[in-house]
């Protein structure tokens, strides 16, 4: 029997697991992070993780193509590899230091080309999986208590990041109603929080004081950032179509959040011509996006009882990812880099990973048994097929 048939007895007998995984945005935080998860499955036969720039965590297995998302490009590594889940996590919902052309290519058009390279009748795509956020649904005055994945948004998006974001969804559901075969699920995430994460809100909680906006003490939900990865993970390793909110149990109000990190909550920001005074705060070295000013006077809450539904458990509720980053908060100047950050070079990782010189051993956290022999030979002879575009 061929690989071909072997790999299609296997997903027959296995419908939900993916096997052969493209990751976008390899690059990224989040896709750095779910590539480490994958490698530690050892179901999982291929992962090839592309972007234009370097990653920038240290992968062990995870085939990396510099390519940015040229469809006809991605296409060709989809085909080549036989990648059966294609997993995109390249959306920016926090345009930091991104300009909002850039921002909108990535999001829109991006998503669009990343969209059309899994299409086609030989496509051997089952699933895809985009990473969203729930910027999807706004923050205004009369947002229900809780949205839930059937509610649509109350009011048009008004800040560019929204309207990226709920264009690129219409694309991805546009996507599914044309392939049925295909198992398309979409995860919208609210702030995400964790010790190497770095994001406005982030900045905002590590000031001495918590600043808010005057006559505001919104509602908060914050997902540990190892809860992300696990929701994703999750996803990959089963059948779920649809779209999910995932967002951890309890709410919090802003004050709360400021107590549970040691911190006073300051509400002075005025509640007329906040953008002015945002501007002013973004010159002192403080980014206030205007999607974060609407969550700084209204809040925003999400009901997550759909994919608690699937089997999937929170680690962290949101009250518990605030106590562990003040646990960070509170230890890290304690703690110093003993290492030297990890940057990738190519020449490297191609010694590491294929010369016969170096001796191979088993990762801490994967049993001895869990490493297919001839792993790395098929790992070899999977990338001079991505390579060669056959």
């Amino acid at each position: 029997m061929s690989k071909s048939a072997d790999r299609a007895a296997a997903a027959d007998a296995e419908p939900g697991r993916s096997r052969r995984i493209l990751l976008t945005g390899l690059s990224t935080y989040w896709g750095g992070r779910l590539a480490q998860e994958l490698e530690r499955d050892p179901e999982v036969e291929a992962i090839v993780g592309v972007s234009p720039q370097d990653p920038r965590l240290e992968l062990s297995r995870t085939e990396f193509v510099r390519v940015g998302t040229q469809h006809a490009l991605l296409k060709r590594i989809v085909q080549a590899a036989e990648i059966d889940t294609v997993i995109d996590t390249r959306l920016i919902v926090d345009p930091i230091g991104a300009s909002a052309k850039a921002t909108h290519e990535n999001n829109v058009i991006g998503t669009m080309n990343v969209l059309a390279a899994c299409g086609g009748r030989d496509s051997p795509v089952r699933k895809f999986i985009f990473k969203s956020s729930a910027h999807f649904y706004g923050s205004e005055r009369d947002d229900p208590a809780f949205f839930t994945e059937a509610m649509r948004r109350p009011h048009p998006p008004l800040t560019l990041i929204e309207k990226d974001i709920v264009e690129a969804e219409q694309a991805v559901a546009t996507f599914a109603e044309r392939h049925k075969r295909v198992t398309v699920s979409v995860l919208r995430f609210p702030n995400g929080l964790g010790a190497e994460l770095h994001t406005s809100h982030s900045r905002l909680l590590d000031l001495p004081v918590v600043l808010g906006i005057l006559g505001f003490d919104p509602r908060y939900q914050f997902v540990h950032e190892d809860d992300i990865v696990a929701a994703l993970a999750h996803v990959t390793e089963h059948d779920l179509p649809g779209v999910f909110n995932a967002s951890p149990d309890g709410v919090l109000i802003l004050s709360e959040v400021a107590g549970l990190l040691g911190r006073s909550y300051l509400p002075v920001l005025p509640p007329w011509g906040t953008g002015l005074a945002a501007a002013a705060a973004r010159q002192a070295g403080l980014n206030l996006p205007p999607e974060m000013l609407n969550q700084l006077r209204y809040g925003r809450g999400l009901d997550n009882r759909k994919l608690k539904g699937t089997g999937f458990r929170f680690r962290y509720t949101t009250r518990e990812a605030v106590q562990a980053y003040a646990a960070h908060l509170r230890t890290r100047h304690l703690r110093r880099e003993d290492r030297t950050p990890y940057v990738y070079e190519r020449e490297v990782e191609e010694f590491l990973r294929y010369s016969p010189s170096v001796r191979h051993r088993p990762r801490t956290e994967e049993k001895p048994e869990n490493v297919p022999a001839g792993a790395r030979a098929d790992a070899a002879t999977e990338r001079q097929r991505v390579d060669s575009g056959r």
